[in-house]
Order: C-alpha cells, then sequence, then structure tokens
C-alpha cells in the first residue's frame, strides 16, 4: 500500500515509513516531560502524565546536529511514544527534535556512571500491566529503567540479575512483541550476534543474522524493525535477519527533519554506491541514489534534488538509467519512464511502458548505457550484457555476452572518456564497451565521490 501524502521535499513513503512524515506539524512543539519531582505512583499511572506542547526554540550552536549524519549511540521511543535518539551526553526528542543533555531527564544515568555514550536503550511493554511501559537503558554492565523518567527501585542492577544470559558491552536492543516474534522477547545485538531473551522464561537463544551489518543501535517502529549503522539504517526481519528491500538508506530522509541545503554535500560524499548514472549529449551527468539524485552540469556545478521533485511519477529506487536522443529514459522494476531533458522534466506521452515491450527484456535490471553509435543501448542483468537496437521495431534484447570480471554492477554510463563501470564506492574506466567485455584484468579503480564528484575523501 503506498501513502499519498508527503510533506515538503519529503518523498512518499510506504505506510510504514511514513509516520515520520506526518509528524511534520505536530514537530514544530515539543514534549514536556512530567515533572521529575513529582510522586512516581504505579496505582495511578495517569497521575504523573502531563504533556503541555510549546515552540521548539532554535539549537545552540555548540549542540550536536543529527543531520551531520551523527551515528547515534542509541534509540528508543519514550513512554508516550516519542522516539528519543541518543548521542553521547545528548538526546534528540522526537523526528526534530533538538538536542537536550540526557541527564536533564536522566539524571541518575550519569551520577552513577560517568556517562560516556548508552550501549542500548529500549522500551519494554509489560503483558500483565498493559499502562505500565519502561525505558530500558543498558551502559557497560549495568541496567537502568525509568518509568514516567523515574529511577525504579533497586536500579541500576547488573545485567546478568536483570538479563541473565546476555552479555555485556552491547551495541544495541530492541524489545520484540508477539507476534512479531515468536515469543515476546528482547533483541540483543553485540558484534556480528544476537541475542533473543524470552521476557517470560528468560531463556537466550543465540542467533547469526548473516545478511545485516553490525547495529549502532535498534528500533522498533509502527510494527518494523530497523538496524541502524552509522548514519545508515537497514530494515530487517526480526525472526531472520533477513534485509528488506533496497538497504541501506539515509536516517535523515526517514528520521530527521533535515533541510534540503545538506543534499547536495551529503550527496556527492556518501559512500552508499549509486543506484544508476547517465549523462546527456549536453554534457550533463545525473547520479540517483535512493530518493535522491545529483545532476552536474557540463561546467561542473553541482546540485541535489528529490527524484519526486524533479521525475515525479517514479519517487525513489531507479535501477538503471541511460540517455537517447534528448531522452532519459529510466528503468524501475518493469516499467520504462522517458523524460525530456532540460530545465523541467516531463514524462512523455505514453509512459510508463513495460520493460519487456519497450526493450525487450525482463527485470530486474543492473545497469544500462549507450556509447559510440548512440543507437545500441548496453543493458547489464546480473553478470550478462545484452545489446537493444533502439531504431529495431520491435525491440529485442540480443547478442548476450558474460562478464568474467565482475560478479555484480551497480551502474554504468558513457562519455568523452570512454565507459565508466560502477561497483560499490568506485569505478572502472574502460576506453570501449568491447573491451569491457572482453578484458581479461581490472583497469585501474577510482573513486566515486572523489572523481566524479569531487569529493575530499
Amino acid at each position: 500500500m503506498t501513502c499519498e501524502l508527503k510533506c515538503g521535499n519529503h518523498p512518499c513513503f510506504t505506510v510504514s515509513e511514513s509516520l515520520p512524515c506526518l509528524w511534520e506539524e505536530l514537530l514544530k512543539y515539543r514534549t514536556i516531560e512530567p515533572d521529575p519531582h513529582q510522586k512516581h505512583d504505579h496505582n495511578n499511572h495517569q497521575s504523573t502524565q502531563s504533556i503541555a506542547l510549546s515552540p521548539i526554540q532554535t539549537n545552540p550552536a555548540d549542540n550536536p546536529d543529527p543531520c551531520d549524519g551523527l551515528e547515534m549511540d542509541a534509540v528508543a521511543l519514550n513512554e508516550e511514544g516519542v522516539p528519543y535518539f541518543f548521542k553521547g551526553d545528548y538526546v534528540f526528542k522526537g523526528f526534530g527534535g533538538q538536542a537536550k543533555m540526557i541527564n536533564k531527564s536522566f539524571p541518575e544515568v550519569d551520577n552513577h556512571h560517568q556517562m560516556d555514550h548508552i550501549d542500548a536503550a529500549f522500551r519494554m511493554h509489560h503483558d500483565d500491566d498493559p499502562t505500565h511501559n519502561n525505558i530500558f537503558f543498558i551502559l557497560d554492565d549495568m541496567v537502568y529503567s525509568y518509568y514516567q523518567y523515574k529511577l525504579e527501585e533497586g536500579y541500576p542492577k547488573n545485567i546478568s540479575e536483570v538479563f541473565p544470559g546476555i552479555p555485556d558491552h552491547l551495541d544495541a536492543a530492541v524489545e520484540c512483541p508477539k507476534p512479531e516474534c515468536d515469543e515476546h522477547s528482547v533483541i540483543f545485538f553485540k558484534g556480528h550476534d544476537s541475542y533473543h531473551f524470552n521476557v517470560k522464561t528468560k531463556a537466550v537463544e543465540k542467533k547469526k543474522f548473516e545478511s545485516m551489518p553490525n547495529c549502532t543501535s535498534a528500533f522498533r517502529f509502527m510494527e518494523h524493525y530497523y538496524c541502524f549503522h552509522g548514519h545508515m539504517f537497514s530494515k530487517f526481519d526480526p525472526k531472520t535477519g533477513e534485509v528488506h528491500g533496497k538497504q541501506p538508506k539515509d536516517v535523515r530522509d526517514y528520521f530527521m527533519r533535515c533541510s534540503s541545503n545538506n543534499h547536495t554535500e551529503r550527496e556527492r560524499c556518501s559512500r552508499v554506491h549509486l543506484d544508476a548514472v547517465t549523462s546527456d549529449q549536453a554534457g550533463h551527468m545525473y547520479a540517483f541514489r535512493g530518493h535522491y539524485f545529483l545532476q552536474k552540469d557540463k561546467d561542473g556545478v553541482l546540485k541535489a534534488d528529490t527524484i519526486e521533485h524533479a521525475f515525479k511519477e517514479l519517487h525513489s529506487d531507479v535501477e538503471a538509467v541511460f540517455s537517447h536522443d534528448d531522452h532519459l529514459y529510466m528503468i524501475k522494476d518493469d516499467n520504462v519512464f522517458a523524460y525530456t531533458v532540460g530545465e523541467n522534466h516531463t514524462l512523455l506521452d505514453g509512459y510508463p511502458k513495460p520493460l519487456k515491450e519497450e526493450l525487450g527484456i525482463e527485470g530486474h535490471i543492473d545497469a544500462a548505457f549507450v556509447c559510440e553509435d548512440h543507437q545500441h543501448v548496453h543493458i547489464i542483468k546480473g553478470q550478462h550484457i545484452y545489446n537493444v537496437d533502439m531504431k529495431a521495431s520491435p525491440r529485442a534484447a540480443t547478442g548476450k555476452g558474460k562478464l568474467l570480471l565482475l560478479s555484480k554492477v551497480n551502474a554504468a554510463m558513457c562519455g568523452p572518456e570512454g565507459l565508466k563501470v560502477i561497483v560499490g564506492n568506485n569505478y572502472y574506466r574502460y576506453n570501449s564497451t568491447m573491451l569491457f567485455v572482453a578484458g581479461r584484468a581490472l583497469p585501474e579503480q577510482h573513486r566515486v565521490s572523489q572523481e566524479l564528484f569531487g569529493c575530499d575523501h
């Protein structure tokens, strides 16, 4: 199911990923926590929940900015469902909250531990008392449990006492209730290992989530699970560790309200591989990644924008792109979109068209490019390359060849300097398509961010 809403420059999200966008108006305000001096009363869970709204103030200049690409130490919802992002001594409250000192809300964490950073944090729901939600913090080998911003009696406790069988010095943790997990569990992450703690029986099952990166924090939101690593995140299945869809994605595009002014610098220096790239006959280059694209004009001037803003029918995640006859052809899923080249990109009449009908091949397509004769588009699918004559009718993918040296290609384009084949963060340059296909050794490797976009790292 696809959301029909967007906020500002944010792209249209699936329902499960759209809620940060829907907070846009609410985040003009901030949540005021209950008075920390008010009596903690478990028998009246509403007595201390006092929420008020007041305008957010501008962040002090010396506070950390989540839009700078910070690696969060921990992420958790508070008792009212507001996401808290922790970094060092600071917490960002909400998807657009300003940085606050953690010890203003949770003073004992700092007082007891002289905190450097929080290792892991998560909110715990109690089956026998649905209105009682704790926030747990784990620092080294100690556990802190808070209810309505009050440290619970007897805490902090050693992790072996609260969660027996779970190692200390964790990387991340996230609660997983039934039926999202087979039993109500907490998943703890340390290095490549995950520990699934059964809340009821206290049994521990150790697993390896092979397809997941090492999580620096983990987050459950709208019944979906996110592994944060650096300023990127990957959506995963809590039972199997399977990573869903095209991952990773940038936290700032989904969970932070960041100014579009940051997009150009971020995108040109990103270490996430490009999804697609091409250059047109005027010498302009277009590079696509996730929800964004970079445009580099013939004078070398760069600008970034959302794909949805410039190519509104596409939204995001372009699989391949090529330039032909003053048009940009973009491939996504099993469809081809054709746009005019120029100040405004207009979808041509009759498009999108089925990929099989337009190019005579079925998806998924990894890359596409047009080189010397401007008549044939070369399509890379897995380890095979095909030719399609754009003047033929009907068009067909012919001349199937095998790539001997590369098992995966992310993008490719031709230009005055020859063919550039992008693999991960790097690219290889060939003088012709024939040399690319028939070569017996890889040429010199070049860094995409440095040599294509002029980034200094």
